[in-house]
């Protein structure tokens, strides 16, 4: 995969955490996650050198995914921070326990926690890839990115926590999925019940889904079930991703 030398991450955090940089993803063949989201019409970004391990980007205009042939918490909501290591201790003091912590001049300084559901989240001190010059309105075959969404039995204590880092909690909604959106410039996030979706989700939406979805079956990519409750199939759909990551495909009114 193409590779360029690590940038450093923007001087101005935007929110606690720092700016987006990707949806982390730990997969046993990094060549079958690559051809499968290449299907789906995502593009290629250039990765940089920071990893030793097979690593590979991809993104839609919206979403960057980043494809890890390696041990690392997956899926993880990673964020790039500049100066990440003189930030510790304001995190600290903000509550949050890391179960990850490597900093210093010789090494590439890496944090890693869990938000109060679970979900694994990761502060990088530098972007790990050149952004594509992919533009928004380019969108994959899955349609409109929404938001990655996250299973959580405490709605307002996990909301909480994400707007103490910069994200806004909207109100609950009961469709087209149930979940309370978290948004913020970069990445919009959810809160879903588990009894929806036992696992996180990357949401898409698009007004022509039922054509998307049968254009996705004809390239050999089969629906899985699971689907949230009072979604009518034919219109919807669920798909899953050779790393195990959960695609929820939405019609948009």
């Amino acid at each position: 995969m193409p590779r360029a030398a690590t940038e450093p991450a923007a001087a101005a955090p935007h929110g606690v955490l720092g700016r987006f940089l990707e949806i982390g993803l730990q997969t046993p063949d990094i060549r079958a996650s690559v051809e499968f989201h290449e299907r789906l019409g995502f593009s290629h970004c250039v990765a940089g050198d920071a990893w030793a391990h097979p690593y590979g980007v991809l993104t839609d205009g919206r979403l960057v995914l980043g494809l890890h042939q390696h041990a690392v918490a997956s899926p993880s909501i990673i964020f790039a921070r500049a100066d990440l290591a003189a930030q510790i201790p304001e995190l600290q003091a903000r509550g949050i326990a890391f179960e990850r912590l490597r900093t210093g001049n010789e090494v590439f300084n890496e944090i890693g926690f869990c938000d109060p559901a679970g979900q694994n989240v990761t502060v990088l001190e530098a972007r790990t890839y050149s952004p594509g010059d992919r533009r928004r309105e380019e969108v994959s075959l899955c349609g409109d990115f929404v938001a990655f969404s996250m299973p959580a039995h405490d709605f307002r204590g996990c909301a909480s926590f994400w707007e103490s880092c910069g994200f806004v909690a909207l109100e609950e909604q009961a469709g087209p999925w149930p979940h309370m959106p978290l948004t913020s410039d970069h990445l919009d996030l959810a809160l879903h019940p588990p009894q929806s979706l036992a696992r996180p989700a990357l949401v898409f939406a698009a007004p022509d889904m039922r054509e998307r979805i049968a254009r996705l079956c004809a390239l050999g990519l089969e629906p899985v079930t699971g689907l949230p409750r009072g979604l009518d199939p034919r219109d919807n759909a669920l798909f899953e991703s050779p790393e195990g990551m959960t695609l929820l495909l939405l019609t948009e009114d």
